[in-house]
């Protein structure tokens, strides 16, 4: 069967449903009707499955969409998984939801599902952050907990988020094991919508008021917050659910001169003043830059709806903002952290392998252990739980614009990265510095490294095809060079295995399998090719290094390094 025709036999399956609604059914018959059957084929050929950060994906009728029926049954699955994991135990779960469209009534059929199995629910009477019901899960002693958000992704897009008893997203098997849960369900019927309302409970103000307790304590150089507290901090929710609770952070730490861009402070799911409310983007950040410039701010934060993401500014010695990379923002946080430790035995960082490598150099030479893992969050707090009670676990970050300091959150959590880049602000004025000469200055001790990142958007059932066709070529036919240099060696984590082109010697990979490659050159510079777990697209990421021997080469020497990834980049795409 083609997938046309696998398509047309689930959106029938679906009509016959006695349990979809009438306007879902003219919405599928539509769809058939249509002569262009992209979208009915893009909406039926498949059913969402669990990536790095859960289901996501556009909202509409069909079984690869977000909507009430996919939700539903997502939420059944994982429902049955947890009375079949905890027999004979009170089960318990937290949800929350951000700002995008329909998040709060996908938030309510969850509960709602939830307590139709018995199980006790614990909903946020408002959209709060990701971070938050990561917390949450923990401090309220939950099995289980879901959030409702697409991320950063674009506004046609939400998704489900799952967690498991220690707050961390769901890792194998039980991701895979609620994914068979789920296709049990060969019926809408088997899903139970009708809710126990007696089975649901607000969650009140106590844990947010924890939450806040755990990053105060957390927060080093108070003094320094103390004495700058007057420090102009420039901070957007990009419409998001920061909103709700960045600004209330920076405040409880003594922070007085918070400057909100007004124009994105209300959480809208349309994202109305920006094309995508993703922080990795600059046009995302262009109203709270332009803010900071009138103002001569410090600092530009903004985060993305479910404020798991933070974007960071920073201005040059000519006052110029310009914006971090994940991976500067989150080295430059780390030298930080690294710096204020006052005991270094037994810590670990944690990182992805496709992070840069100036974190490993600087944990190698402080004293600190750091752990790579596969790209999402999950897997950090996978490797957290193994270490739990062995190593003290300080800190851990990706590329992507998460990260995350302190163990009381097991997910990305830009609420308190907020915290802690304000905090990185007030301590360096009160040496005299800005955060522009601490990242020159670390780069001039442990190396200079910077990175690039090519996305290539391929959406629906031909785009997926075209990511598995160029993850096939890279894998079966390995490019000798690229950007001049030859490549020295091959890592491909699906088969576990790195290879030394030079010589030939093999090697195992100790990480999970993935759909991964990367490429070292002899130089040292890392290639990694992987398709996105959350979106329809497949990703390179660059990442070149050199010495830098003074602070007064960092311009030169920076754009060699560009030239350098622009060659990469240009054999990449041809």
């Amino acid at each position: 069967m083609n997938l046309l025709e696998q398509s047309k036999a689930t959106a029938q399956k679906w009509l016959d449903s006695s349990v979809v609604d009438e306007a879902s059914k003219a919405a599928i018959r539509k769809l058939l009707s249509d002569a262009n059957t992209k979208e009915l084929v893009d909406s039926f050929y498949k059913e969402l499955e669990f990536g790095t950060g859960g289901l996501r994906g556009t909202m509409g009728v069909g079984a690869n969409c977000i909507n009430k029926y996919t939700i539903g049954s997502a939420t059944q699955g994982l429902a049955n998984y947890l009375n079949n994991s905890f027999p004979n135990h009170p089960i318990k779960v937290a949800i929350a939801y951000d700002s995008r469209n329909q998040s709060r009534e996908f938030a309510q059929i969850t509960a709602d599902v939830f307590s139709a199995n018995g199980i006790t629910v614990y909903l946020f009477p408002e959209l709060r952050p990701t971070p938050l019901l990561s917390f949450a899960i923990r401090y309220l002693k939950c099995q289980s907990g879901v959030v409702i958000t697409a991320s950063h992704n674009p506004k046609e897009y939400n998704g489900y988020k799952a967690y498991w008893v220690d707050g961390a997203q769901l890792v194998p098997p039980h991701d895979k094991n609620v994914i068979a849960e789920v296709n049990k369900i060969t019926d809408f019927s088997q899903v139970n919508f009708k809710a126990d309302t007696s089975k649901i409970k607000l969650i009140g103000a106590e844990v947010e008021e924890a939450y806040y307790h755990e990053v105060q304590n957390l927060i080093p150089k108070k003094e320094s917050i103390a004495k700058q507290q007057h420090i102009p901090l420039v901070y957007s929710s990009i419409h998001g659910a920061g909103i709700t609770m960045v600004p209330e952070c920076l405040k409880r730490l003594g922070f007085t001169n918070v400057q909100v861009i007004e124009e994105q402070r209300e959480p809208n799911g349309n994202f109305p003043t920006v094309q995508s409310p993703n922080p990795e983007e600059k046009s995302a950040m262009e109203l709270a830059i332009k803010k900071a410039t009138a103002i001569n701010a410090e600092l530009v934060m903004a985060t993305d709806p479910d404020t798991d993401r933070v974007g960071i500014g920073i201005k040059d010695d000519s006052g110029k903002f310009f914006l971090l990379n994940g991976n500067q923002a989150f080295s430059l946080m780390m030298w930080f952290v690294l710096k204020s430790l006052k005991t270094k035995n037994d810590c670990y960082l944690a990182k992805t392998i496709v992070t840069t490598e100036l974190i490993d150099v600087m944990a190698k030479q402080l004293g600190v252990a750091c752990y790579n893992t596969l790209t999402g969050f999950k897997y950090i707090a996978e490797l957290m739980r193994e270490l739990e009670g062995k190593k003290k676990f300080i800190a851990a970050g990706e590329e992507s614009y998460g990260y995350m300091v302190g163990d009381f959150v097991r997910d990305k959590d830009a609420v308190s990265a907020c915290a802690f880049f304000s905090a990185m602000a007030a301590a360096a004025k009160d040496d005299g510095q800005t955060l522009y000469h601490w990242l020159v200055q670390m780069y001039v001790e442990f190396g200079f490294y910077k990175e690039g990142l090519i996305n290539l958007v391929r959406k629906g059932a031909e785009g997926e095809q075209q990511i598995k066709e160029m993850m096939k070529t890279f894998r079966e036919a390995t490019p000798v060079t690229i950007g001049g240099e030859r490549i020295a060696r091959k890592l491909d984590y699906k088969v576990s295995e790195e290879i030394n082109l030079l010589t030939g010697a093999k090697t195992t990979i100790n990480q999970p399998t993935a759909d991964v490659l990367q490429f070292y050159t002899e130089s040292g510079n890392k290639i990694s090719v992987r398709p996105s777990g959350t979106e329809p697209k497949i990703k390179f990421y660059i990442s070149v290094n050199t010495r830098l021997s003074k602070a007064a080469d960092y311009e030169k020497v920076s754009s060699e390094l560009d030239a350098v990834i622009k060659r990469i980049e240009i054999d990449l795409l041809k």
